[in-house]
């Protein structure tokens, strides 16, 4: 039979089924409900935008033992009809009456036991995507059956990319590595922040990226206020420190990193803090190992600033990454998570340069045995200029 699979071979959507199912043993597990776009990507392939709209629910149903089912709206039966997944039910939706709500019950007692434990994505970093009213009825419908939290079993799995996953992400980092070459070109003095993102954006659909997700950052003397902040009109001036942060995708999968450019001549200030990010960058770089714990990594990039002699800012220092802009864990001085050999994690140092003004800087990395491997392209240990 002919691979139906969408962005790889079906072996390694099998693959992923069989490690949550080994995990769903361990935990007790006779099912594994999961709603959310990224976790019925991660087990299927099926990648849509049509995501954005909220009329319909969506659901992939893992066993304890044997396929995955797919209980779906019937507009994306066509689609997910080309991807791997042998089981697919359908409804039509969106139905006031009974909107996929009678089709997944009947699914999921027809896959556990009486008094089956159906795991839910319920912790940090998950959400349910369906109507709460909607996952009540179901649970009562199920009973003896029970949902309790599957949030570990979804993670510990995902969290650990395979290299066919690494190379995806690699390519979309590839992609806003061209994109920040090309800043110059689109980015001058008097120009207005907006029109600067709008460029961002296009350059980066030019390059190669499917969609644009996520777009930030900030412009202001000696840094910016914040990382998050929608683009004003307010056109870049000399002594200005222009950030540009990308959420890109490609295939499913995100790059996120930043880059820093001083407009015109590079202030003292702003020089310093591009050095101390760089060398408490390059200090995780030359350290990082498996077995270490989140918390660890926030840990040396306080001390690589504090021996620079910058202010670190607030906020976690870095994260996950994967078919999501953000994953688990966070380099925050509360994050206990182990760090393991095939994590895909960012690494994105803070500092204050002035009351109100920071600077951030972030690398995508992937983990291994032997410490981490860069998958974008390394920031200039200089604050690039940009003189026009």
């Amino acid at each position: 039979m002919a691979d139906r699979s969408l962005i790889f071979a079906e072996a390694e959507f099998r693959g992923r089924v069989h490690r949550l199912q080994a995990r769903m043993a361990e935990e007790g597990l006779h099912a594994l409900l999961l709603t959310s776009a990224a976790d019925v990507f991660y087990i299927s392939g099926f990648l849509t935008r049509f995501w954005e709209s909220p009329a319909r629910p969506w659901f992939v149903v893992v066993p304890a033992a044997g396929d995955p089912v797919a209980v779906i709206p019937s507009i994306g039966a066509e689609l997910m009809g080309r991807t791997w997944m042998p089981i697919v039910r359908t409804w039509d939706a969106p139905d006031p009456r009974d909107d996929g709500v009678s089709l997944l019950t009947e699914t999921l007692c027809a896959l556990t036991p009486t008094n089956g434990r159906i795991g839910v994505p319920m912790g940090l970093e998950t959400h349910l995507r369906m109507p709460l009213g909607d996952y009540g009825t179901v649970a009562t419908r199920i009973a003896p059956r029970s949902f309790i939290d599957g949030t570990a079993t979804i993670q510990r799995v995902r969290e650990i990319k395979s290299e066919a996953e690494v190379g995806l992400i690699r390519e979309t980092c590839a992609i806003a590595d061209r994109t920040f070459a090309r800043v110059p070109e689109f980015v001058a003095a008097g120009k207005p922040l907006d029109e600067v993102f709008r460029d961002f954006q296009i350059t980066l659909l030019q390059e190669g990226a499917d969609w644009v997700s996520y777009v930030a950052g900030g412009a202001g003397q000696d840094g910016y206020g914040d990382v998050i902040s929608p683009a004003g009109q307010q056109p870049l001036a000399k002594g200005d420190v222009l950030m540009l942060d990308t959420g890109a995708v490609r295939n499913g999968y995100f790059c996120d990193f930043d880059r820093n450019y001083a407009i015109g001549r590079a202030s003292d200030v702003a020089k310093r803090a591009h050095h101390a990010l760089f060398r408490a960058t390059e200090t995780v770089l030359e350290r990082l190992r498996p077995g270490m714990v989140a918390s660890d990594v926030h840990s040396l990039l306080i001390k690589g600033l504090t021996d620079a002699g910058a202010t670190p800012s607030g906020g976690r220092f870095g994260h996950g990454l994967g078919i999501t802009l953000t994953e688990w864990p966070s380099f925050t001085p509360l994050d206990q998570a182990p760090l393991r050999e095939g994590m895909v994690l960012t690494l994105e140092p803070g500092v204050v340069t002035a009351p109100g003004r920071i600077m951030v800087h972030e690398e995508d990395i992937v983990l291994y045995a032997d410490g981490p491997q860069l998958l974008c392209r390394r920031t200039p240990a200089d604050l690039p200029e940009i003189h026009a």
